[in-house]
């Protein structure tokens, strides 16, 4: 857009658009998705001649599906020595010219290319960037205008065709979504408005753009106004109204520069529209730094987030590369040595999973405290029930009486009652341990298919062995559970050392117990504090123990074992046939690659600038 330099704009802007758009030119917007305007329209909109506006060159124009791939408009100011420049890439092609008239022809030809010659649609961008005086710095995304019906040699879904490319650019958090509706219509049944609102309900990342004001009905102005001022569907960036160049203008060869003042006289002598202008809700010059304003806050908001993701990606496509970053060497001295290191690798990695020492997003040991704290949590809950116990279970009187005296306590009552309670805990026992059973296989078994991804042939054989895992967690599960019902047969003989159970009566009764007083607290009043006080003990053993026992056979031997049988594999094995690698297997290598560098320089660009 031809005309004077908007001074009230910040200097810091543009540095904010020069990094996603140096961002973007290596390749991020690939892998994450990257702070952009998305321009969507109904055909027939006006979005065309907005865009003209905004950056001074004339974009292919006519009636039907005019833009047929996503066009990557980068608009950069530059001071004096450059006339006007632009560069023009898709794909691995890049052309670079000085004529501006030449736009509309390269585009054309860029859309044949990739969508082929006549209406069809492809969603691979073309980035055209344009450097001149005379343009804001902005970056928008022009998508295919949404037609209703299709013409000749459009396919019949060409409707949801469009909707799905532009849904995956406006649905993104990242995007902000420039809606141009024309003032003509009714802007309720506006199907780019419809489209923005669903992913965007609440307005936030919305802005719409008002156009052909000139084409009103009389007496509409006052609906229009209520739609431009945002009290009619509300949009938290608000509205803008342009008049932009018509068919019969350009036919006249009416420059942009002219156009943008024909602009302002017709909202300066409108009777409705003219408080637009000064409200800054009014002109192609209020949208240039609207839009620019809203991309930069977008940018520096999302900044943050966006350097997290792009650590996490290195740290994720590191450990992919780590497992085919070099193939297996072609001797079979070397491939055997391969295949040893290869299985070692597994070895160490179900090791270290085992120990607690590789830490990863879904980490086994923050797993298995969860599962270790919900069974303390029941241990815990079950003391209270001797603080409610019927009167009858803990009175002695006749139905209690053994062979002793009138006047003794019957231990009778008192072990079984506790019995009672131990009987009761057994049943969770058993299921904390198929619990840790499931996440044990489901780590061991991310571990096996993550090693041994890239070779077909050992892949085969480790579903073999992920079998072997669930026998070997079965085998062991057999054993678990013959030691805990060893350990339910001994809490059940009521044994604890004579300290211990003082020291325990002692916190719950808050009485200073010894062993010289024991014929005064043996009474039927005390018998509750006596079964807490036992209670706890065996709360504290099992707390423990069950979780160790588990642990041990579950996890560390089936490690062991688990380890023991793909050493096996060594045995007799056919090295090249093990080793064979998927033809995948290497493009995937240089995929990552590829990645891992845009990942590299966009983690460089960030670090600096922030």
């Amino acid at each position: 857009m031809k005309g004077e330099v908007h001074s009230h704009l910040e200097e810091s802007i543009r540095p904010y658009i020069d990094l996603i758009d140096t961002l973007r030119s290596v390749g991020i917007h690939k892998d994450l998705a990257l702070p952009t305007i998305a321009v969507i329209g109904d055909q027939s909109s006006g979005k065309s001649s907005v865009l003209e506006a905004l950056s001074g060159i004339a974009l292919p124009r006519g009636s039907g599906i005019v833009t047929r791939c996503p066009l990557e408009l980068r608009l950069k100011k530059v001071a004096g020595g450059v006339n006007w420049k632009a560069v023009l890439s898709y794909r691995d092609k890049k052309t670079e010219f000085v004529d501006s008239s030449l736009v509309e022809n390269y585009i054309e030809q860029a859309q044949n290319e990739l969508a082929g010659k006549g209406v069809g649609i492809c969603d691979e961008l073309i980035t055209l960037e344009v450097m001149s005086p005379d343009v804001c710095d902005l970056t928008l995304i022009d998508l295919p205008g949404i037609a209703r019906v299709p013409v000749k040699g459009q396919p019949e879904d060409i409707e949801k065709q469009i909707k799905r490319l532009i849904i995956k650019y406006i649905e993104k958090q990242e995007t902000i979504n420039m809606v141009v509706v024309p003032c003509n219509i009714d802007i309720a049944t506006t199907e780019a408005l419809i489209m923005a609102q669903k992913v965007d309900p609440e307005g936030k990342r919305t802005v719409g753009i008002l156009t052909k004001p000139d084409l009103i009905d009389r007496g509409t102005e006052s609906k229009i106004m209520d739609i431009a001022q945002n009290k009619t569907i509300p949009l938290r960036k608000g509205y803008i109204m342009v008049k932009c160049r018509g068919q019969h203008q350009i036919n006249e060869k009416i420059s942009l520069e002219e156009a943008a003042q024909k602009e302002r006289d017709f909202f300066q002598k409108h009777n409705f529209f003219r408080c637009l202008l000064n409200e800054e809700k009014a002109t192609i010059k209020s949208l240039a730094v609207k839009l620019t304003q809203h991309l930069v806050d977008h940018i520096k908001k999302s900044l943050p987030q966006l350097n997290e993701q792009i650590k996490k990606q290195l740290w994720d496509l590191r450990n992919e590369l780590k497992e085919c970053d070099a193939g297996p060497p072609q001797d079979p001295k070397g491939a055997k040595q391969f295949l040893t290191e290869t299985l070692i690798g597994f070895i160490n990695q179900i090791k270290s999973i085992s120990e607690g020492e590789l830490i990863i997003e879904e980490n086994l040991f923050a797993q298995l405290r969860m599962e270790f704290k919900k069974w303390n949590d029941h241990l815990n809950e079950t003391k209270q029930s001797f603080n409610h116990l019927p009167e009858e279970e803990i009175k002695f009187n006749q139905n209690y009486r053994g062979r002793e005296l009138l006047g003794f306590s019957n231990y009778k009552m008192f072990e079984v009652v506790l019995q009672k309670h131990v009987t009761t805990l057994k049943e969770p026992a058993i299921d904390l341990l198929s619990a840790i059973k499931g996440i044990v296989i489901k780590h061991f078994t991310d571990v096996v298919n993550q090693c041994f991804q890239n070779y077909p042939a050992l892949l085969d054989i480790t579903k073999v062995n992920i079998d072997k895992i669930y026998n070997i967690q079965s085998v062991q599960q057999e054993k678990a559970e013959k030691r805990i019902s060893e350990q339910f047969e001994m809490e059940h003989m009521i044994f604890t050392q004579d300290p211990i159970y003082l020291k325990s009566l002692r916190e719950i009764t808050k009485e200073p117990f010894s062993e010289e007083q024991l014929p005064l607290f043996d009474k039927k009043c005390t018998y509750s504090e006596m079964l807490q006080a036992y209670c706890e003990i065996v709360v504290q053993r099992m707390s423990d123990q069950l979780p160790m026992m588990i642990t041990l056979f579950m996890l560390k031997q089936t490690a062991h074992l688990l380890s023991i049988d793909m050493l096996s594999l060594l045995d007799g094995a056919n090295v090249s046939e093990l080793l064979f690698e998927d033809s995948d297997v290497g493009k995937k290598r240089r995929d990552l690659h590829a990645r891992l560098d845009r990942m590299r320089i966009g983690q460089e660009k960030i670090s600096n600038f922030i």
